[in-house]
């Protein structure tokens, strides 16, 4: 049996990954209190409901930084690939909260719609405005740093934020030039159904990343088929594989060979294919004799009496 670990934690990059999700989460936090009182005093569910929102994308923000610092923890005995499988839980929690505020985005924005409010669309407009910028600043730190599972539901909470901040100034400027209140709660609806979309896809590959799922990049039966072409392979079975934490996927299968004195040229061939075509690193290879195979199949001899 073979085990070729490669741990590559690229410390540097998780340093600037926290350090720039914490920035991020302190500037969403900073603006959302700001947003949240115009929203109050403009009577604008669109401003209040984005400031919820940047609230939302703080916690967010704040528990994807503090995953990126614990995923860089080194293995230990007790948890030996390390702690990266905490992306996938921070990436569920994030889903969830996402989850929460589109049920109170769509219940407020029904609300406002039954029982329409003055709103003062000035106010709102400029205040949506700065919001859009922060949020700009925002997208773009998250976006020019480090990509896994984790920062992208971070940068997921902030496009949302993004485009309530859009559907917030569109609702402050056709009520200043039209007085046409509904548009501010059907806005937010419109924002909500596009949060929810994400939220769903995000909660599908957090809980597939927990469950021990094959990447969705990664297709198992190719794969398989690719090791069982290597020269010297005969067949391939119990291939499995699945992600410690995202964007580093393992693997482990029971290569049968058609030489065993052959295995060693067999499996430098196998780690190279699995490296270079499918960016797996860590893999668990385990030789089977050929013959023994061909022993196991054999039905059992008859007994004569």
């Amino acid at each position: 049996m073979s085990h070729d670990h490669d741990h590559d934690h690229h410390h540097p990059h998780h340093y600037h990954a926290g350090t720039r999700l914490i920035l991020a989460g302190l500037l969403t936090l900073a603006f959302a209190g700001v947003e949240a009182g115009v929203g109050l005093w403009a009577g604008s569910l669109a401003l209040v409901a984005d400031a919820g929102h940047m609230v939302n994308d703080a916690a967010a923000l704040g528990l994807a930084a503090g995953a990126a610092w614990l995923a860089q923890r080194p293995a230990s005995p007790r948890p030996s690939y390390g702690l990266g499988r905490v992306e996938f839980i921070a990436a569920l929690i994030n889903s969830v909260g996402l989850l929460a505020l589109v049920i109170w985005l769509a219940f407020s924005a029904v609300t406002r719609l039954q029982a329409p409010q003055p709103v003062q669309g000035e106010a709102v407009s400029l205040t949506a405005a700065v919001g859009l910028a922060i949020n700009l600043v925002v997208a773009w730190l998250l976006a020019h740093g480090e990509k896994n599972l984790n920062t992208r539901a971070a940068l997921l909470h902030v496009m949302g934020d993004l485009l309530g901040s859009v559907a917030a100034l569109i609702s402050g400027l056709v009520i200043s030039f039209t007085g046409w209140t509904p548009i501010d709660p059907l806005l937010s609806l419109g924002i909500g159904a596009l949060i929810l979309v994400s939220s769903l896809r995000l909660l599908r590959e957090a809980l597939h990343g927990l469950m021990e799922g094959a990447p969705f990049s990664l297709d198992p039966e190719q794969v398989g088929q690719a090791l069982a072409g290597v020269s010297g392979v005969a067949s391939v079975h119990d291939l499995h594989i699945w992600n410690v934490k995202s964007e580093q996927p393992l693997l482990s299968a029971h290569l049968v060979v058609r030489d065993i004195a052959h295995w060693e040229s067999v499996l430098v061939a196998s780690h190279t294919l699995l490296a270079e075509q499918y960016g797996i690193h860590h893999a668990t290879l385990q030789p089977e004799p050929m013959i023994r195979v061909l022993h196991r199949r054999e039905p059992p001899a008859r007994r004569h009496a």
